[in-house]
């Protein structure tokens, strides 16, 4: 007979890995599945409006989550994505990548979200030849060269500062005519002789043989399109739920965020619950998705033990 959970929780990144404290301290039968425990803050430089961790990089405050996360009584399966949850009777069926399924009472999503892609011509060909969506992690890759961030709002100017250690030059293009990131973060940027920004652009084009040569924009203002040599570009223009294995369960908004009930985390589907950045609430903080894995945890323990009032 297959094993059968009382939680499988659905990502590793802050609201994942709170939820998992939380259910183990309720001494749930808990499954965390993930792909990894980077998430968005582990590909962030630095993180400094985190309680308790003035400046730390993103990275290693993710390590500080996955030790304690590993403290706990819970199983932790590491390396495999979901790619399908289905109705199984009163359960849950929760299908990988690798083939694996699983079986669970209750469901936490906290898978959040993937980098928004541009869509121009050249960004599916250089993926991984000059196309990045991670400034830390790629970073070192485009020492001395030419680099260009797309987007100007906090992940963008974040971004621009990883690449100050090593780019010879770096431009940040924003389509708006204004910047959309943090006021600490354009006096940091400011601060660097070697970022430019440019607003009202609109990205039409990357070019090379081989890999990343140039970038074609429009100048919104003017019409005129141009030119620029650039040897990298990291896209930095917003992110996507990360919800397609949950389609036909749950009711979603306009942008794919999954409806929830504030209060519980609670979706329109009874016994699945979805905590941070992969719902419809609209601040999308660390803190906040913290904040909702605990809730959805605790939410999830209580229809738990509701149900087994109710077959008593």
């Amino acid at each position: 007979m297959q094993n059968i959970y009382d939680l499988i929780i659905i990502g590793g990144g802050p609201a994942g890995i709170t939820a998992g404290i939380y259910a183990a301290r309720k001494k749930l039968k808990t499954l965390l599945l993930t792909k990894d425990f980077l998430g968005q803050v582990g590909k962030t430089g630095q993180v400094d409006n985190y309680l308790g961790f003035p400046e730390i990089p993103g990275m290693e405050l993710m390590k500080k989550f996955e030790k304690h996360l590993k403290e706990f009584d819970l199983k932790i399966k590491k390396g495999d994505k979901v790619t399908k949850v289905e109705k199984s009777n009163k359960n849950f069926l929760v299908k990988t990548e690798r083939g694996n399924e699983f079986l669970g009472k209750t469901i936490i999503i906290a898978t959040g979200a993937d980098p928004r892609p541009l869509e121009i011509p050249g960004e599916k060909e250089f993926i991984g030849r000059g196309v990045s969506y991670c400034g830390i992690c790629d970073a070192p890759f485009f020492k001395d060269k030419n680099t260009a961030v797309i987007g100007g709002g906090n992940s963008g100017f974040e971004t621009a500062l990883d690449l100050v250690k090593y780019s010879r030059r770096i431009f940040i293009f924003e389509r708006s005519d204004k910047i959309q990131a943090d006021e600490i973060l354009q006096e940091k940027v400011n601060k660097q002789g070697k970022i430019q920004v440019h607003l009202n652009k609109e990205m039409k084009e990357i070019e090379g043989k081989g890999k990343v040569q140039s970038l074609i924009y429009k100048d919104l203002k003017t019409g005129k399109t141009f030119q620029v040599p650039i040897e990298g570009v990291f896209i930095q223009i917003g992110s996507v739920p990360a919800t397609g294995f949950l389609k036909g369960l749950c009711q979603f908004n306009k942008n794919d965020e999954v409806k929830i009930n504030f209060e519980t985390c609670a979706t329109s589907c009874p016994g699945i619950f979805a905590a941070g950045d992969v719902n419809d609430g609209k601040w999308k903080q660390i803190i906040i998705a913290a904040a909702e894995g605990c809730r959805a945890a605790l939410a999830a323990h209580n229809y738990l033990m509701h149900d087994k009032i109710n077959q008593s």
